[in-house]
Formats: structure tokens, sequence, C-alpha cells
């Protein structure tokens, strides 16, 4: 996968996680962060029929929230949605070319997103001779049906412990939030009390007078 900008930069901000091969599958997953303002795209070159997944989940950042669209290489939209926070896309090339998935923050003016997103590329389908043969290839079939469950459990986990995250995060800035709220409750009525104090000896102290 390649990584473009609207600013035109390449690659910053990018932390590969996974790289994994079973069976002949590129399965990679990154975590990167999408600045304020900006939106970070990449793309993978593959042949018509190449079956794609695009798995994605926002960890930090403001409402957690991140726009997402899918372009073919004729620049037809493939899929398009706003303020995800997190989705898994599938589908198959319909032409050779780059395809492109890009993550928006520009309804973000300040706050920057972090994001971990997969991009499975299957294989190239293959010729009518090479299906023949994989047809009586059983042993072959199976470990490869195995391989594509073990990804699938892999991207889930990844998920979960992604959202374990964002749980965590949000958990701590509530309770933060709600110990600061307890404190500023506990001035004002202790702001009350001496006021109230004050008044009324204040009061007592004119009717002695009088």
């Amino acid at each position: 996968a390649v990584v473009s900008t609207q600013s035109g930069h390449y690659g910053r901000g990018l932390v590969p996680v996974l790289l994994v091969s079973l069976n002949f599958n590129v399965v990679v997953s990154y975590f990167t962060e999408v600045p304020a303002k900006k939106e970070l795209c990449f793309f993978d070159n593959v042949k018509s029929g190449t079956k794609l997944s695009l798995t994605f989940e926002v960890a930090e950042g403001g409402f957690l929230d991140i726009d997402v669209r899918i372009t073919g290489p004729e620049g037809k939209v493939i899929h398009e949605s706003t303020r995800e926070s997190s989705g898994k896309y599938s589908f198959s090339a319909h032409v050779d070319g780059d395809y492109r998935y890009c993550f928006s923050n520009t309804m973000s003016k300040v706050t920057s997103k972090i994001i971990m997103f997969n991009m499975e590329v299957g294989d190239p389908p293959k010729d009518n001779a090479n299906n023949i043969d994989q047809d009586h290839d059983i042993l072959k079939d199976q470990v490869n049906q195995l391989s594509n469950v073990l990804f699938s459990i892999k991207h889930d986990q990844e998920y979960m412990e992604v959202r374990d995250k964002t749980h965590h995060i949000i958990s701590n800035s509530t309770n933060t939030r709600v110990v600061w709220w307890a404190f500023f409750e506990s001035l004002v009525l202790l702001a009350l009390s001496l006021g109230q104090v004050y008044y009324l000896k204040r009061f007592f102290e004119v009717r002695r007078v009088v």
C-alpha cells in the first residue's frame, strides 16, 4: 500500500503493526494519525477480480469519528461514509488499476485522529488451467479456508484491543471530569457557606447597633 496526503507528503506518521501471509494474501495493519483539516489516502494496485477488504477503527481524538471513502481507478466512488467510528467493507476489483481508500479529518478544525486500519488484498484471479488443478487439490483448499479463518480471528482480536483501549480512554476522561466537577461543587458550597456566615454575622451586628 502507498500513502499520500492532500499536502503531498508520503508515509509520515504511519506505524505498521502486522504483515502476515499464510495463503499468499497480503494483510497489513497500521496505526496512523490523521491531522485536523487533512485527508490521508492509501492505494493498492490490483488486477480485476481481486478481493479487497478494509477494516478500520478510530482509537483516539475528538468524537472518535472519521470520514471514509474508497474509489476505483476511474475515480468512481465505491464506498463512502461520514463520521464513522469503526467499520468493515469488502469488495472485488472490477478493473485493473489503483484502488484508493482515504480517511478524511477535514470536519475537525483542531483535533487530530489516530486510527487503526488494515487492508486485506486477496490473490489475483487465476486462469482456468490453474483453477482446474486447484479443484483437485482438496487439502490446499482446506488450508486456505483455515488460513482465512485465522486472519478473521486476528482481525477481530485487533479490533477488540483497539475498542478496549478506546473505552479505557473514555472511562478515564469521564472519571477525571467527575472528580473535577465534584471538586468545583465543593468549592462552590464552601464559598456559599462562608458567604452565609458572613452575611448573618453582619446582620446581627447591625441589629445590635440599632
